[in-house]
């Protein structure tokens, strides 16, 4: 009996942070992980010719950034493209770049800019003068327009599914926030991961930013973020940012701000004073949806990574409540969570809604331990791999749903209608 009154008190501070049970959100029973992808190493690689690793991206309004690879250093970088198959009516000249990386040379990195093109329209492409044909979907301009959301993709087995779930969702453009390849410094990975992605990535629309795993930083040799802005261009020009690292974009009454937690972002900073700039430049009358994308969440109730977004929280916070965002997206904690509205640590009916998605499917796994008792603010949390879809209906609601990787796609884990702060009275006395 000695034992048991040791140990019972022992056992019920355990449980709470202990995964069981059968039920849904966090007493969800996940399945075994499944096995890392068979990945491409250098040594076996396909040295194809044409064009590899294709993807796309919105580069302002009407206009689309194509991105790809090549062996042959020697292949232009041009764009043809069209309405029909096979039949060109345009055609774009870009940029090329190749980075060396200790050992590791990259092949010849193609960035070019084709436009200007019609909304919600199929267009036909092919890139360097090579096939094979591509197709994408430009976004509509009006409402309503579906974002496919997931963060810390990977990959692995749980990737592709988290991919193959996506692509049945019918989106009209991907946002990631941060941690994408988990090369982590072993550069043919990036290889392996744009081959991954070349399916899904080049017939839509993929606004990334970075996390903290695109770093690959080595002091004294190595600045930070080479070879994700190398291959991963992203309009930042275009919204007046002097970093790839945060940038914004508009699309059909949405404003997206893709901010960096891995570069300087207080008061005296450049990102700072872009981002307030870019704030006053918000006309919700066009634009009534304002979005945020990071890695680092700032609400967090997992064991995993906490306190990591405190310093940029403290600085950034009071500036996005001021301009009334609506949502913002985070990345890093390889689990979900979804938040009431929330400002300064307190439910507030101005703030913005936090969701945590960073459970895409990489080979670190998921964080799986919570905090209790569970702060009043988080709504949903889960320790499952999956992905969310933000379907902005119209210029006041928006559908956000969260779907676990071994749900059929009809059935969503989590599921919230969102109103717009646009319409509401937060807006009157705000000054940035």
């Amino acid at each position: 009996m000695g034992v048991l009154s040791f140990l019972v008190p022992i056992l019920l501070l355990l449980a709470p942070i202990t995964v069981i049970g059968a039920g849904v959100g966090e007493d969800y029973v996940r399945p075994a992980p499944r096995k890392t992808l068979s990945l491409s190493w250098p040594w076996n690689r396909k040295h194809s010719s044409g064009p590899q690793q294709v993807h796309i991206s919105l580069a302002g309004k009407n206009y689309m950034r194509i991105s790809w690879v090549t062996v042959d250093k020697s292949l232009p970088s041009v764009v043809e493209y069209g309405t029909s198959p096979g039949q060109y009516t345009g055609s774009s000249e870009g940029e090329n770049l190749s980075y060396r990386y200790l050992f590791y040379t990259s092949g010849r990195i193609h960035h070019v800019v084709i436009g200007p093109l019609k909304d919600n329209s199929v267009y036909y492409y092919r890139c360097g003068g090579q096939e094979p044909e591509f197709q994408l979907k430009t976004p509509p301009s009006n409402f309503p327009i579906k974002f496919a959301v997931v963060g810390d993709l990977g990959q692995t087995d749980w990737t592709a599914t988290t991919l193959s779930h996506i692509d049945e969702c019918h989106y009209d453009l991907h946002l990631l926030p941060g941690d994408l390849s988990y090369a982590d410094y072993q550069q043919h990975l990036w290889d392996s991961f744009g081959d991954l992605l070349q399916p899904y990535a080049s017939t839509r629309p993929w606004m990334v930013t970075e996390g903290n795993h695109e770093k690959e930083s080595i002091p004294f040799i190595k600045s930070p973020f080479q070879s994700y802005n190398a291959r991963w261009k992203m309009p930042y020009e275009e919204s007046g940012s002097m970093s790839n690292l945060y940038y914004s974009f508009e699309v059909a009454g949405v404003h997206v701000i893709m901010l960096g937690s891995y570069t300087d972002y207080g008061e005296d900073s450049e990102q700072y004073a872009w981002l307030k700039a870019d704030l006053a430049k918000v006309d919700r009358e066009r634009t009534p949806w304002l979005l945020v994308l990071l890695h680092a969440p700032w609400y967090n109730s997992n064991w995993a990574h906490q306190g990591e977004g405190d310093d940029m929280m403290a600085a950034v916070e009071p500036l996005i409540y001021s301009a009334g965002v609506d949502i913002l997206i985070a990345g890093h904690v390889h689990a979900y969570e979804r938040t009431e509205r929330v400002y300064g640590g307190q439910l507030d009916p101005c703030g913005a809604v936090h969701i945590t998605i960073g459970d895409g499917g990489n080979r670190e796994g998921l964080a799986q331990r919570y905090l209790y008792p569970k702060p009043v603010w988080s709504v949903y949390r889960e320790a499952s791999f999956g992905h969310g879809e933000l379907d902005v209906v119209n210029g006041t609601h928006a559908s956000w749903s969260w779907h676990r990787n071994d749900d059929h796609e009809l059935n969503s884990s989590d599921k919230v209608w969102i109103s717009s702060l646009a319409g509401s009275g937060c807006l009157r006395t705000r000054v940035l």
